[in-house]
């Protein structure tokens, strides 16, 4: 028997109920697979353990999860209890920097069922591979005087070694897809940082001779995601770049509620943490009417990242036969509630499993 440890947070808003339902279509992988076992652990760390206790986890609570084989985490951020900027770095950051997650992985893609708001949707399949440790989200900086003399500055930090195992990642998953790697760059405007990138960039790619490579401008790029997204494989792209292009993939794909992601540690030392992209959304909470699909989805991922793809696979297919039917939340045009769409993916998930 395979046993896995998961550390589950389901934190804030609607990660209290999507996180839950994921949790079931996990445990309907472990019965059909017959030799695979979740052990869950639960943290109640969120905006309202800070109202509680003043800080988003106890001072032990890495050591806590350290162990675990993966880490679930449904959303961050309540920002009518604690400011955005207070939870974000006292949960979310704090795992990835601590936790060394150095690559942040999100796929967009077109799912059967799915209706995209781009006007001649064709079939795409991308694979965003963004640095998750450095580059534009360094906290180095400062703010100095006041009024009409005041200075901000805020510094982006690249490392040879940071740019070297995002575009490494990178050129291994084109690998296994497409064979095809574009990175996002911005060497045109943004004068050091951005023209070290594409020396690495272009360093590298003399070791995947099999990859084609191409370099994109960022805003141009961002245009490509919506004109002629079938077009593109794996990106890579630095912290801020592949941020904003893992939500315009979110877009097109029909909603930033199917997303999924995964942050990734490469050295094993720590786990890997999963996370929809959709964030907390406390406007909806306990309405029943979340959409599942991206904790699904990210569920999905971890399956693949603990040695489970064929799993991850069926889960995939089961939550696109469910879209096909029409079994959807209303963000995505349905009027199914947050239960009827896990249920039909369970369902589902069973019927591909025979």
């Amino acid at each position: 028997m395979k046993k896995l440890a998961i550390a589950v947070i389901p934190g804030d808003g609607i990660g209290k109920e999507v996180v839950p339902e994921a949790l079931r279509v996990l445990d309907a992988v472990a019965e059909i697979h017959g030799g695979l076992e979740f052990d869950y652990s639960h943290y109640p760390w969120s905006c309202e353990y800070y109202i509680e206790h003043g800080e988003m986890m106890p001072k032990d609570g890495l050591e806590q999860i350290s162990q675990s084989d993966a880490i679930f985490l449904g959303a961050v951020g309540d920002p009518s209890l604690v400011p955005d900027h207070v939870s974000l770095a006292g949960l979310l950051l704090k795992i990835r920097r601590e936790f060394q997650q150095v690559i942040n992985v999100r796929p967009a893609k077109m799912l059967e069922g799915m209706v995209s708001p781009l006007s001649r949707p064709e079939n795409f399949d991308i694979m965003i591979v963004r640095e998750n440790s450095e580059g534009e989200y360094s906290s180095i900086g400062g703010r100095v005087h006041s009024g009409e003399d005041e200075v901000v500055v805020q510094n982006a930090v690249f490392t040879k070694k940071g740019v070297s195992r995002v575009m490494q990642y990178g050129f291994e998953i084109a690998q296994q897809r497409g064979g095809s790697l574009t990175s996002a760059t911005k060497s045109n405007g943004i004068a050091h940082s951005m023209p070290f990138w594409d020396e690495v960039f272009n360093e590298l790619s003399a070791n995947y001779p099999d990859v084609k490579t191409n370099s994109e401008h960022i805003d141009a790029l961002s245009a490509f995601f919506v004109t002629k997204p079938q077009t593109l494989d794996v990106v890579v792209a630095s912290n801020l770049f592949g941020d904003i292009l893992s939500d315009i993939g979110a877009a097109i794909m029909g909603s930033i509620g199917i997303a999924p992601a995964g942050n990734i540690n490469l050295n094993g030392k720590f786990p890997s943490m999963f996370e929809p992209v959709h964030g907390s959304a406390p406007d909806i909470y306990g309405k029943g009417i979340a959409n599942p699909i991206g904790q699904i989805w990210t569920a999905k991922m971890m399956l693949d990242h603990l040695g489970e793809p064929e799993m991850g696979a069926l889960v995939l297919l089961a939550i696109e036969e469910t879209l096909q039917q029409g079994i959807k939340t209303g963000d995505i045009g349905g009027n199914s509630n947050t239960k009827e769409v896990t249920d039909a993916v369970i369902a589902a998930l069973k019927r591909k499993s025979n």
